[in-house]
């Protein structure tokens, strides 16, 4: 009996064994099959334009158009899609294309953004949340693709996924689709949409509103569940509630245009609300900024050039908070870096420390968030300062032939064995473009309001 037992045991054991590696064998030679990834391709027509600025918006945009792809739903229908990279995120984030749908808007890629937002409003749960993402390939595939210089597989159906990397929900992606799809309504025109997805939207709103604490109505998060999900900061956190302000008041601004008069009052007065506790809460006058949360004083770049940009400061505010930005250098080599102060070492997640990109969402500088510094200058009128930054964007493009994921205190990409930035990332080049086009627009009014100035004074003299 012993004897048949060790035998059963052993086939088992071997029979198993022979499965599993004829799995790895047949893993290793997919990947293996696949195309190696393309280098980075300069535009041709790049010859032709004589500007760093000019160079650096055309690679921006082809950087951006790269990430669009058809890509394959569970139920057989195709869609266009925008995905976050191509070699380490080829796959659509709800936070990525939040952002870069501004850019897409700018370039006229109206199909891509109403497409690639249907993508996740159609996987919204009952509840109101949005996918993270939509993927078709785990992480550990994703890694070993770009380890070993090959293409993601494409070809299976991309699927909703709606809890982070680090076990947590994830709050910005709802309000960032909130605002980007009333963004392209507003730009379009597409009254269809809005139509056919504004319960949708509101339910998003309803399901942050869940997270949102009774005394303030300030969102509250775990730790590792915003854009710097390298960090440990939770509670109530001062970029997260400004993207649900900004939605709010997206919501109620678009609400008559869009026949739904009666939530207006209610996102209007939400808005208001939580704008007087953004302010209560996260507001320093001794320091000049609103800091980052209420354990961390630091200033966190992307919560407080959102809000400039915003509109959510006063003009004080918001030029206390630029002149403190100059002062920490934080747009020096390259617009912009994440934090002005580190964070503690021990809320750095150990994967980040151990793979030597600790500084990821410290130190490190965002082309993205050097976009917002552009457009907040701008906005306030301090354009010789907008222009350096554009400048200064533009040439760390032009010089790599791509806009890259991150960029260390030296100017250059971070890059080791373990971890390359993605590049291109979608994200970032697409707040390069409305950057760009923002900025423009500025210098148009500001030159068309010194012309007329110009002409009253001319026509005033002559009178004298």
């Amino acid at each position: 009996m012993i004897r048949w037992l060790s035998i059963v045991l052993r086939t088992v054991f071997f029979t198993l064994s022979g499965i599993v590696f004829f799995r790895f064998l047949r893993y290793w030679h997919a990947l293996y099959k696949q195309p190696y990834l393309a280098a980075n391709e300069v535009p041709a027509e790049i010859a032709s334009h004589e500007t760093i600025e000019a160079k650096g918006l055309l690679i921006a945009s082809s950087n951006l158009r790269a990430g669009i792809e058809k890509r394959r739903l569970p139920d057989g229908q195709e869609k266009l899609v925008l995905c976050a990279g191509l070699r380490n995120f080829r796959e659509p984030w709800a936070r990525d294309l939040g952002f870069a749908s501004f850019g897409l808007i700018e370039l006229g890629e109206f199909q891509t953004v109403k497409e690639a937002l249907e993508v996740f409003l159609i996987n919204q749960r009952p509840s109101g949340q949005l996918p993270v993402k939509v993927h078709s390939t785990n992480v550990l595939d994703r890694y070993l693709h770009s380890l070993f210089k090959r293409e993601q597989p494409i070809y299976a159906p991309i699927r909703p996924k709606y809890i982070t990397a680090h076990n947590t929900i994830s709050l910005d992606g709802n309000a960032l689709l909130v605002i980007a799809s009333l963004n392209y309504v507003t730009q379009t025109g597409d009254a269809e949409f809005a139509k056919m997805y504004w319960a949708a939207l509101k339910q998003a709103i309803i399901w942050l509103e869940d997270h949102a604490l009774e005394e303030d109505g300030l969102l509250h998060q775990a730790a590792f569940a915003d854009w710097a999900d390298s960090i440990g900061r939770s509670g109530r956190v001062l970029y997260t509630n400004v993207l649900y302000w900004q939605a709010l008041e997206a919501l109620a601004l678009a609400a008559p245009q869009n026949g739904r008069a009666e939530d207006e009052t209610y996102f209007a007065r939400k808005a208001e609300q939580l704008k007087a506790s953004i302010n209560g809460h996260f507001w320093r006058g001794d320091l000049g900024y609103y800091v980052t949360n209420e354990i961390f004083d630091n200033l966190s770049s992307g919560g407080n050039l959102l809000a400039i940009a915003w509109d959510l400061t006063t003009p004080e505010q918001a030029h206390a908070i630029l002149d403190k930005m100059n002062e920490f250098e934080m747009a020096n080599p390259v617009p912009t870096q994440v934090v002005h102060r580190a964070y503690p070492n021990n809320l750095i997640a150990i994967e980040n420390r151990l793979g030597g990109i600790a500084n990821y969402h410290t130190s490190a500088a965002w082309l993205w968030l050097g976009a917002w510094h552009v457009i907040a200058l701008a906005r306030m009128k301090r354009l010789a300062e907008a222009e350096l930054l554009l400048y200064r964007i533009s040439n760390v493009i032009v010089r790599d032939g791509a806009v890259h994921e991150v960029y260390a205190p030296d100017g250059h990409y971070l890059s080791n064995f373990w971890y390359t930035s993605e590049a291109p990332l979608t994200w970032s080049a697409g707040m390069v473009i409305h950057a760009h086009h923002v900025y423009q627009r500025h210098v148009r009014t500001a030159s068309e309001t010194a012309l007329h100035a110009g002409s009253e004074h001319g026509g005033s003299s002559g009178q004298n």
